[in-house]
């Protein structure tokens, strides 16, 4: 299944909402995934110099990724197919 990159920024975010908004992108992933779309949150990337996030998800295309993070209420700039290159 391909995987896409959401890019955000979160500036002012505290750990605490940022937890949060992690647990918001894996619960909806959940759900989603549970109604029979294909959907999962794979990780995220937090850059605290200059408030940057990056979360990682496995899905059949860009849309279910932006519906996945729309229902859970988290702004995002832009959602693309990337290489996740693991060991």
């Amino acid at each position: 299944m391909p995987v896409y990159a959401v890019q955000r920024r979160l500036p002012g975010i505290t750990m605490d909402n940022l937890a949060n908004a992690q647990k918001a992108a894996i619960d909806t992933s959940n759900k989603i995934a549970a109604e029979g779309t294909p959907v999962k949150y794979i990780r995220s990337n937090f850059y605290p110099g200059d408030s940057r996030c990056t979360c990682l998800f496995e899905a059949d295309c860009a849309e279910t990724v932006e519906k996945v993070n729309k229902e859970a209420s988290l702004p995002f700039d832009k959602v693309e197919e990337v290489m996740d290159l693991n060991p």
